[in-house]
C-alpha cells in the first residue's frame, strides 16, 4: 500500500471515531485501487470484518447511499459521477463528508470533478497524488487543489523506512547492422512514390534504431539476461522476489510472451495488457499483421478455454502477489505500471521508453516494503533511458518544479550513483564489523571469537547472556557480505586497489567461516532468517569455499543427532571441527553449548527426565579435559549423555506396565513434581502408574481431533483433566502444560 493510502486509512479511522457525523467518501480512478483501499481499511479495522464491502457498484447506488446515513464509509470510482446534467440539483446529501481522492492530478480537472463538488459542496476535500507539481500546472493545480499542498519527498519516505531506495542499472543489447546494401536496397524499393522530404523523414527513423529495437534476436537476449537474473540475484534465486518486465508495445508484450515460453522460464511468466482478443475485430486481419499475432497470443497461448481476460488478469495478479515461487515475472506494457502493490517485486525491467512521471511511478512498484531480505527495489534499463548512471539524474529539473514555500522546496527525485553508495556501503559494514569484534580478546583467532560470542560453557546462562551479541554478529555479517556481493565484480570501478580487493575478500570469508562456525558451538546452525537463503547463494557465488564431501542426510543433522548417527569423534571431525582449526577445550565447549541447547528446547517435554539429564551435564563440564586421557573419559560421557538424551528409555524405577508406553511415562515421571492446590499425588509407585495410565486413557479417547492449539479444544482437554486431580486448576494447568508438549498427543 502507498503511502498516500496508509494516511487515508489512519484519517478515516480517526474522523469515524472522534466525530459521529463524519461519513469519509474515498474517490479512485481505477477499479486496482479500490479493490486495496477497500483492503486495507478492513485490515485496519475501519470497517469490519464481516461487513459488507463499501465499494459503490453503481450511479444509482451511489446517489441512495449519499442520502442515507450508513454505511459511514464509501469507496466509489471517479466515474460514478454522472456528468450528463451539470446544472441541475445535486442529490441528497446526509452527514459531514470528508472527501478523499486518491491519484488526484489524473482526475480531477474536469467535469466529474465540477460534478462532485457540486453534489459535495459542503464537504472537505483532500487529495493525494504521486505527480510531481510542474510550473507549467500552477494554474491548474491551485485553482482545483487550493494554496496549501503539502509535499513528501522521496528521500524522506526512504529515511522514514516507507519505503526502499532504488538501485539503477543500464545494460546495453549490442547489435549488429548486418548488411547495409540489403537495407538500402530494401529503402529504395519502398520509397519509390515518396518524395525527398518524406523520404528524409523515414530515413531518419531508420537511423534511431529503433526499427530494430524490437527484432527477435535482441528480445533473445534480454531474455537470457533476466533468466540469468533468477538464478543469482538475490530475492529472485529464493522464490521470494518477482520482476516485472515493461515492453514497448503490446506486440512485444506478446512476443517476449511466446519466447519466454519456449524456456523453462515459461510457466513462470505472465502477461497483462490492455488487449481483449475479439473475434469480429480480427476477421478482415492478415494472417502476419500485428493484430492478428496478438490475437493469436491471446487466444492460443494466453487464456484457458472459456477464460475471460479478466479471469485470466485477477488469477495473474492473485499469483503474483500471493506466490512469488509460482509466478515470476509479468509482462506489461502500461497497465499495473500505477497503483500495482506486489510487496514481493523486487526487479523491473524496463524496455519501453517512458518519461517523466510516468517512469517514476512505474520504477516504484519495486520499492514497497517485504521482510529484512529486501533491501532495494531494482532498475534494469534495457533502453538506456539515464544515460550515464554515474551521473545524478532526476525525474525532473529544478527549473521545472513548482518550488514555492507551500510546497516545500526541491522536489527532485534522483539516482545515486551506484559504484559511490555501493562502495560506502561496504566500507561501512565492515568498519562496523571491526567495531563490534574489537573486545575479541588476543590473537583474535577462531577460539578467542567461539569464547567471545558464546561465553564459558560452564556457565548455564552464557548462552542466553550473548545471545544479543552473537545476533548482532550474524546480522553485521550479512549486512558486509550482501555490500561485497553487490560490488564483487566492480570492485576496480568503485576504487579499490588490488591489495585492498584482496583484503576485503580475506575479511568475507574469515567473518562468513567465523559465522559458521559460532553457530555450531553455540548450537545455533538452524537459526535461519529470511535473507539466509541469499546468502548462503552469495557466499557460494563470490567466496572461495574447500569442496565439500557429500554427506548425505548429516548436513542437515543437528551434532547431538550426528553424534548417535557416526560417534562422537566422527561428529566432531565432520561438523563441529572440520577445518582442525579448534582447541580440545573449543571442542569440549562446543559439544557442552549443544547438548545444553537440546535440553533446554526440549524441557517442557518432560521436566523430570531433563532435569536429571542437566545434572548430568553439571557433572560432565566438572569431567577435567587437561590432558588427552581425561580428554577422551570426557568425550566418551559426552557420547553416553547424548545417547541417553536421544533414547528417553525409561530409568530405574519405572513400573513394568509403563514400558513402550512413551507419554504415560512422562506423565508418571512428573506427577509428583508439579504445583497443586489440594492435589495430592499417589505416594506408591504403583498408584502413581495407574493415575498415569488413567490420564492417558482419557486423553487419547476423548481429546477432539486437532485440539492442540485451539483454544475451545483445549478447553474440553482441561475439562478431563479436572476430576482426574481433584479438581485442583493449578495442579490441572501445570500437568496440561506437560500434556500439550508430548506429539503422541496431538
Amino acid at each position: 500500500m502507498t503511502r498516500a493510502g496508509i494516511l487515508m486509512v489512519l484519517i478515516a479511522k480517526w474522523l469515524l471515531e472522534h466525530d459521529p457525523e463524519a461519513r469519509i467518501l474515498v474517490i479512485t480512478d481505477r477499479d486496482e485501487l479500490d479493490k486495496q483501499i477497500v483492503g486495507v481499511m478492513r485490515n485496519a479495522g475501519v470497517i469490519g470484518e464481516n461487513s459488507p464491502s463499501p465499494r459503490i457498484t453503481s450511479r444509482a447506488d451511489f446517489v441512495e447511499k449519499l442520502a442515507a446515513t450508513t454505511p459511514r464509509l464509501l469507496c466509489a470510482l471517479i466515474h460514478k459521477f454522472d456528468v450528463a446534467d451539470l446544472k441541475g440539483p445535486g442529490p441528497t446529501v446526509h452527514g459531514r463528508f470528508y472527501v478523499f481522492v486518491d491519484e488526484c492530478h489524473r482526475t480531477q480537472g474536469g467535469d466529474m470533478n465540477k460534478q462532485m463538488k457540486r453534489w459535495l459542496e459542503s464537504a472537505i476535500f483532500i487529495g493525494f497524488t504521486g505527480t510531481p507539481l510542474l510550473r507549467k500546472d500552477k494554474p491548474m493545480t491551485r485553482d482545483v487543489f487550493g494554496t496549501y499542498i503539502h509535499t513528501y519527498k522521496f528521500h524522506e519516505a526512504v529515511a522514514d523506512k516507507v519505503v526502499l531506495d532504488l538501485k539503477y542499472e543500464a545494460r546495453a543489447v549490442p547489435q549488429q547492422l548486418r548488411s547495409r546494401k540489403a537495407i538500402d536496397t530494401w529503402f529504395e524499393q519502398k520509397t519509390k512514390k515518396l518524395n525527398n522530404f518524406q523520404k528524409a523523414v523515414l530515413r531518419k527513423g531508420w537511423a534511431t534504431m529503433e526499427a530494430l529495437m524490437s527484432a527477435g534476436e535482441r528480445k533473445q537476449r534480454i531474455i537470457a539476461s533476466i533468466i540469468e537474473d533468477f538464478s543469482l540475484k538475490p530475492r529472485l534465486n529464493n522464490d521470494r522476489g518477482t520482476a516485472i518486465l515493461v515492453a514497448a508495445s503490446i506486440y512485444d508484450a506478446c512476443h517476449y510472451f511466446r519466447l519466454f515460453q519456449n524456456t523453462n522460464f515459461g510457466p513462470y511468466c505472465g502477461i497483462v495488457t490492455s488487449f481483449e482478443p475479439n473475434h469480429n475485430a480480427i476477421s478482415r486481419e492478415p494472417p502476419n499483421s500485428d493484430e492478428r499475432y496478438k490475437f493469436d497470443t491471446y487466444t492460443q497461448h494466453v487464456l484457458k478455454k472459456d477464460q475471460t481476460t479478466k479471469q485470466y488478469e485477477d488469477e495473474i495478479k492473485r499469483r503474483f502477489i500471493q506466490e512469488p515461487a509460482n509466478l515470476k515475472l509479468l509482462i506489461v506494457v502500461s497497465k499495473l505500471l500505477t497503483g500495482f502493490d506486489a510487496p514481493s517485486c523486487t526487479y523491473i525491467y524496463l524496455d519501453n521508453e517512458l518519461r517523466d512521471h510516468n517512469l517514476f511511478q512505474a520504477i516504484c512498484r519495486t520499492n514497497r516494503l517485504d521482510g529484512d531480505d529486501k533491501d532495494y527495489g531494482y532498475i534494469v534499463d534495457f533502453k538506456e533511458l539515464f544515460g550515464d548512471v554515474q551521473n545524478a539524474i532526476a525525474v525532473y529539473s529544478s527549473d521545472e518544479l513548482d518550488i514555492d514555500a507551500g510546497n516545500g522546496g526541491d522536489n527532485n527525485v534522483r539516482l545515486k550513483n551506484w559504484l559511490e553508495e555501493g562502495r560506502k556501503q561496504l566500507d561501512d559494514a565492515r568498519q562496523a564489523l571491526h567495531y563490534l569484534c574489537e573486545p575479541v580478546p588476543q590473537p583474535g583467532e577462531m577460539e578467542q571469537f567461539l569464547h567471545y560470542f558464546c561465553g564459558d560453557a560452564a556457565n548455564p546462562e552464557a548462552l542466553t547472556t550473548t545471545e544479543p551479541l552473537r545476533v548482532s554478529f550474524y546480522k553485521a555479517v550479512t549486512l558486509f557480505t550482501r555490500a561485497y556481493a553487490d560490488l564483487a565484480q566492480d570492485m576496480t570501478e568503485a576504487g579499490y586497489s588490488e591489495a585492498a580487493e584482496a583484503a576485503i575478500k580475506r575479511d568475507v570469508e574469515f567473518y562468513v567461516e567465523t559465522r559458521a562456525a559460532i553457530k555450531k558451538h553455540s548450537g545455533e546452525e538452524f537459526d535461519i532468517k529470511p535473507y539466509e537463503a541469499d546468502m548462503r547463494h552469495l557466499i557460494n557465488t563470490y567466496i572461495q569455499a574447500d569442496d565439500a564431501e557429500p554427506l548425505g542426510e548429516i548436513g542437515e543433522m543437528s551434532l547431538t543427532e550426528l553424534i548417535i548417527q557416526t560417534g562422537i569423534h566422527d561428529a566432531i571431525a565432520r561438523k563441529l571441527n572440520a577445518k582442525g582449526k579448534l582447541s580440545k577445550n573449543a571442542v569440549a565447549e562446543g559439544i557442552i553449548n549443544n547438548i545444553r541447547k537440546t535440553i533446554i528446547r526440549d524441557q517442557l517435554t518432560d521436566p523430570m527426565f531433563y532435569g536429571q539429564m542437566s545434572k548430568l551435564l553439571d557433572d560432565l563440564i566438572k569431567q577435567s579435559r587437561a590432558d588427552i586421557e581425561a580428554y577422551e573419559e570426557f568425550l566418551r560421557k559426552a557420547e553416553e549423555l547424548v545417547k541417553k538424551l536421544t533414547a528417553k528409555e525409561p530409568g530405574d524405577g519405572i513400573p513394568a506396565l509403563l514400558h513402550g508406553k512413551r507419554e504415560a511415562t512422562v506423565l508418571f515421571n512428573n506427577l509428583s513434581t508439579i504445583p497443586a492446590d489440594g492435589f495430592r499425588y499417589p505416594t506408591t509407585d504403583e498408584d502413581r502408574a495407574a493415575l498415569a495410565l488413567k490420564i492417558d486413557s482419557a486423553i487419547r479417547e476423548h481429546a477432539p481431533a486437532g485440539w492442540y492449539g485451539d483454544q475451545a479444544r483445549e478447553a474440553q482437554v482441561l475439562n478431563e483433566l479436572f476430576p482426574l486431580l481433584d479438581r485442583d486448576r493449578t495442579a490441572t494447568q501445570a500437568l496440561f502444560e506437560i500434556i500439550k508438549k508430548q506429539s503422541g498427543y496431538q
